[in-house]
């Protein structure tokens, strides 16, 4: 594959169309930061030293190596680039990586391949040096369109930064998604309506949108035990989020996922790839796996803390600690888990192999009298709109 030639690459700005199947992704977590968001749990660390970027990139291709003879030969169906803020690593670095996916499974041409970045961290010629590489779709963590909530979430970034980023990538890349949190405190339905309107008139073709939630272990987790930070209850959680779904489908982007909108056509593949249960290598600190080996799925998890993954890698070609099969009651609830989330919901005949029965005739039929699930033929269950509220507990229940 000519991952590294720009002018083809330029030139191949259409991606290849959803199949509908699950396929294989692979996810890099680049797990650096300029600063830590206080509502962020996820794997990210501040270093006040440079990075040494070859040496980690020599690692991602080491680890690569070893998934490589647990998965056997693949072919990639979509690449992401995680983190952290990817977008702080060299144009050079991204290529590397990407050259040395390419060299260990089989990726074809128009492939999706999806870079996080941070319109704090972004500069013209990087994100120019990022589409030379191969990167084809830029994924901004926005988080929100006024400078007031900006500066409560702790971002690096103002809004002038954030519509230059987006400028920029709708010039450079071929497809382009932003986030934005809502259900910020105080945050009214009406304002959060005029500030989704402005957003969509920026974006391109994604939009992923997330109610803010307090995670144990974040900055926000005890401002909010103590009292100091006050979210919105469910009963306006709902409200926003029915906001949400109104707007989004009137203006031609709806929701594929629970939090995720899209022009059609334009669904991320990378996480069409979770959601679907398909199989993804987890490369880096803190990176999660799903392999299927056999009849079986073997999960994995590296180790968290960026220095001490990478010396495991170099010492034994990997940063696993928890590598676990899944059995098939197992594979069946957690398919169960994530394509419920999708507006396609989930294969049934699939999840009747995997757990060796039907779902279980009257919790269903109490699902369905209530309005939270529907059949889609004979060959699919989904979540209604308002079975998605309560999502956990349609889960819970269809799964028992």
């Amino acid at each position: 594959m000519e991952i590294l030639d720009s002018q083809n690459l330029m030139r191949g700005a259409q991606l290849l169309p959803d199949t509908g199947e699950p396929g294989f992704g692979v996810y890099v977590h680049w797990p650096f930061c300029a600063a830590k968001c206080p509502y962020c749990d996820f794997n990210s660390h501040v270093r006040h030293q440079p990075v040494d970027q070859e040496r980690f990139a020599a690692a991602f291709l080491k680890e690569m190596a070893t998934m490589r003879t647990i998965s056997g030969p693949k072919t990639v169906t979509s690449v992401f680039l995680g983190g952290g803020t990817p977008s702080l690593m060299k144009p050079e670095t991204v290529g590397a990586i990407l050259d040395g996916i390419a060299g260990t499974w089989h990726v074809p041409d128009g492939i999706e391949i999806t870079m996080e970045a941070n319109p704090s961290s972004v500069e013209a010629e990087r994100f120019r040096g990022y589409r030379a590489a191969g990167v084809n779709r830029v994924s901004m963590g926005v988080q929100a369109l006024n400078d007031r909530d900006l500066k409560f979430l702790g971002r690096l970034h103002n809004v002038e930064d954030a519509l230059k980023a987006i400028r920029l990538a709708r010039e450079i890349f071929p497809r382009m998604s932003f986030d934005l949190i809502y259900a910020r405190p105080n945050q009214t339905v009406e304002e959060w309506e005029r500030e989704l309107k402005e957003a969509i008139s920026y974006a391109v073709d994604h939009l992923s949108l997330y109610q803010l939630t307090i995670e144990e272990g974040t900055p926000f987790y005890g401002l909010h035990k103590a009292g100091k930070l006050i979210v919105p209850d469910g009963d306006q959680s709902a409200l926003l989020y029915e906001a949400t779904q109104e707007i989004t489908e009137r203006e031609g982007m709806p929701a594929y996922e629970v939090s995720n909108h899209a022009r059609h056509g334009a669904e991320s593949r990378h996480n069409l790839t979770y959601w679907r249960y398909g199989d993804y290598a987890g490369i880096g600190p803190g990176a999660h796996g799903r392999l299927t080996r056999g009849p079986q799925k073997l999960a994995t998890a590296t180790e968290r803390k960026p220095e001490s993954w990478l010396e495991m890698v170099e010492r034994d070609g990997h940063g696993m600690i928890d590598q676990e099969m899944l059995g098939f009651d197992e594979q069946a609830d957690e398919l169960l888990l994530m394509g419920l989330r999708l507006r396609e919901g989930v294969d049934l005949a699939r999840w009747q192999q995997l757990s060796g029965r039907d779902p279980d005739p009257q919790r269903e039929a109490f699902l369905l009298e209530h309005g939270f699930i529907e059949r889609i033929g004979n060959s699919r269950l989904r979540c209604t709109p308002a079975g998605m509220l309560v999502l956990d507990s349609v889960v819970a229940d269809l799964a028992c």
